[in-house]
């Protein structure tokens, strides 16, 4: 962190906090940048006395003032006198969560958790749930939305009652009537069950609001829970139980209406296989595979073209042959030059997997028409992969 050089005069301390005041833009955002020196001239008391309150009474200012200002405040611990003083810094912080601006309550939740991670127990276990709890209550989505960000970091430290009402926070906002606020309460589910370590609260309360989330009326929304199937598994730590309430999800999520929500299954397919037991990859996962690899949309057939080497790592060299290969085929004359150059990328790879004899029958005359594509990404993508073939 940039401290003033020695012997730093008054002068240039004064003309930053006088621009911190200034109308053009650009000299606000410099001396933001500058408040670690501002701070330093003040001395601790009067950072935490006089130049956080103004800062808290500055919220009202450009997107990129109080981004600056954000990430700033994230780093200020040292500057307010330590951990013990660094609840002031929760006040600013708080306010710039309300903003519109999602980049800026990003950064705003980023910096609250980084001195979460910092505050005494007894100062995190009061005022830092304090105002989560002010946040959670707020009528505006915005704040709202940013609570769900919070909840996570603090938990492993908070007493029973205090946890219980963190799940209870958790599980409110993901009811909540304003999508903003589900989506991110849903975004926020997987690191919220890497904290939990009591599987009977995964079991009783995650899993029901996962199976709710993948169900939301809104795309938007299902389409962010897709991620959380492997978070999930992870902390239900068993196959059995991720075949009871994980695989019933990943089936809907293949025949969802919205495109956007099939093209994340595709995107994450590979993670997702590996948190479902043997059998279930070789049975259930290759029929959606298959459905994900004949989509309507060229934008999921794209994503999952592009696992199709890592899927098939994950399954049985029979199963290639039998069900993967002849997908593989109609892909390589997709109308879509995106999901030709996508399986272009990967396909060479196939090569040493299933040998010489099944690369010469099935896998060379796809390379051919690969090479001989109308699209020079196609062919790029094929040239570059050659040595594949070539140690088979």
């Amino acid at each position: 962190m940039a401290l003033p050089e020695e012997g730093e005069s008054v002068y240039p301390i004064a003309i930053l906090i006088d621009e911190l005041k200034n109308e053009d833009v650009q000299l606000r955002l410099n001396s933001i940048r500058r408040l670690p020196v501002i701070s330093k001239a003040l001395g601790t008391e009067r950072t935490r006395l006089e130049l956080i309150p103004y800062l808290n009474d500055s919220i009202d200012d450009e997107d990129e003032v109080l981004l600056a200002m954000a990430e700033e405040l994230g780093k200020f611990v040292p500057y307010v006198g330590g951990p013990h003083h660094a609840t002031c810094l929760l006040v600013p912080l708080e306010s710039l969560c309300n903003v519109e601006e999602a980049v800026v309550r990003e950064k705003a939740v980023a910096s609250l958790n980084a001195i979460a991670k910092e505050l005494p127990r007894e100062l995190l276990q009061s005022e830092y749930v304090a105002m989560v709890r002010r946040l959670a209550k707020q009528e505006w989505a915005t704040s709202r939305s940013a609570c769900s960000h919070l909840l996570s970091t603090p938990y492993p430290d908070l007493p029973d009652p205090l946890k219980a009402e963190f799940r209870d926070t958790y599980t409110k906002l993901s009811k909540d009537e304003e999508p903003m606020v589900r989506r991110s309460a849903c975004s926020n589910l997987k690191t919220f069950v890497a904290v939990v370590t009591d599987r009977s609260i995964i079991i009783g309360l995650f899993v029901p609001l996962f199976i709710e989330q993948s169900k939301d009326e809104q795309d938007s929304v299902r389409l962010l829970s897709v991620e959380n199937c492997i978070a999930l598994a992870k902390a239900l730590g068993s196959k059995d139980l991720v075949l009871q309430y994980i695989l019933p999800g990943v089936r809907n999520y293949c025949i969802d209406k919205s495109w956007r929500v099939r093209y994340m299954l595709a995107d994450h397919f590979t993670g997702i296989c590996e948190s479902m037991s043997e059998e279930v990859t070789q049975t259930e996962m290759v029929q959606s595979f298959i459905r994900l690899a004949t989509d309507p949309e060229s934008e999921v057939r794209t994503s999952i073209a592009c696992k199709v080497y890592d899927f098939c790592v994950l399954i049985k060299i029979e199963q290639v042959i039998k069900d993967v290969l002849p997908i593989i085929r109609d892909l390589v004359s997709d109308q879509s030059q995106h999901v030709r150059a996508a399986l272009a990328r990967v396909i060479m790879k196939l090569s040493a997997m299933i040998g010489k004899d099944h690369t010469i029958n099935f896998l060379l005359p796809l390379f051919l028409s690969l090479l001989k594509d109308e699209f020079p990404e196609v062919r790029l993508n094929i040239i570059t992969k050659l040595e594949s073939v070539n140690e088979v």
